[in-house]
């Protein structure tokens, strides 16, 4: 049987890359964290890890069981919060991650159907892009992320190891963002092998391959005036004239100023919303926060930023 705690002391290793910093984490000797990996080992009959002079690094069984200490301490934290609720009158949380553009557009509808039923629920929202919330959904830190991904597969698949589930709840279409006087701002659609000769203003680190890759299938290379993290910022930017960017409808801008959005011609590309729970026992609030959410996407105002029909 593998002792949990000893899974604990590896999955210490793994984040800080070596016995030291493990050991001064988790306030135990080198040596003792040194004797607890052996015995893993031991039980295993297969090393978990490899020693160099940079540090250490898993074997491919230790992945193994980084996932299954994961799976374990999320478990746990949810069973120590069921337990915690039923051993005393104590007052209901929920935590949600979710990221920016979703949580400005797509959350609050949904939050105010939530409140007016679970007035007493006390509730904490956490900004985080997906490749933050989710892992913060598998150690237990959040209960519900509200997530994404772009073309391809969602970052979370049925029967995978990240005991998680996915359920997409909107499709997001790319939108191309213009200077309000740009020459080509009168278009109804357009297809980025228009946009060639422009440069770029990027609202989203996650969104540069995807548009290098449609860049290379429209024949052209993308000149890019600025990588930024946020949507509202770059269409800033484009207002400026510094370049065209190619923002999800979510994210469009509530102030159409001097702007103009132009849809993108299919097949293009696009962005996917879901929301991520724990694949076992998800709470009951996250759940009624999702048909809550379900619901408000149906009622969504159109989006303000002019656009050209």
């Amino acid at each position: 049987m593998i002792d949990s705690r000893r899974l604990q002391v590896l999955a210490e290793v793994a984040r800080q890359g070596s016995f030291n910093r493990a050991a001064a984490e988790l306030r135990l000797t080198p040596s003792a964290v040194s004797q607890q990996i052996s015995a893993l080992e031991r039980t295993l009959g297969t090393p978990v890890v490899r020693r160099s002079t940079r540090g250490v690094e898993l074997t491919q069984a230790g992945l193994v069981l980084i996932d299954a200490a994961e799976a374990i301490t999320a478990e746990l934290l949810t069973a120590q919060r069921e337990i915690d609720r039923l051993a005393s009158v104590r007052v209901e949380r929920l935590t949600v991650a979710t990221f920016t553009s979703g949580g400005q557009r797509l959350l609050p509808a949904a939050l105010t159907r939530f409140t007016a039923a679970h007035p007493a629920v006390e509730l904490t929202v956490i900004e985080s892009e997906p490749e933050d919330s989710l892992p913060l959904l598998r150690s237990g830190a959040a209960d519900l992320a509200l997530a994404y991904h772009f073309n391809g597969p969602p970052p979370i698949a049925d029967g995978d190891r990240s005991g998680l589930s996915w359920t997409p709840v909107l499709e997001d279409p790319m939108w191309i963002v213009l200077p309000a006087g740009h020459p080509l701002a009168g278009r109804s659609e357009l297809a980025l092998a228009d946009l060639a000769a422009e440069r770029w203003v990027q609202g989203c680190v996650g969104q540069s391959d995807l548009l290098d890759h449609y860049a290379a299938l429209g024949g052209f290379e993308v000149r890019v005036a600025c990588r930024g993290t946020d949507y509202q910022f770059a269409q800033s930017l484009v207002r400026a004239g510094v370049g065209v960017s190619m923002i999800p409808e979510v994210a469009l801008t509530t102030d159409p100023a001097g702007l103009v959005a132009v849809p993108l011609a299919g097949p293009g590309p696009c962005r996917y919303v879901g929301v991520a729970l724990p694949r076992r026992r998800p709470a009951p609030l996250a759940v009624a926060l999702v048909r809550a959410l379900q619901e408000a996407l149906g009622s969504l105002p159109e989006n303000a930023l002019t656009r050209t029909q």
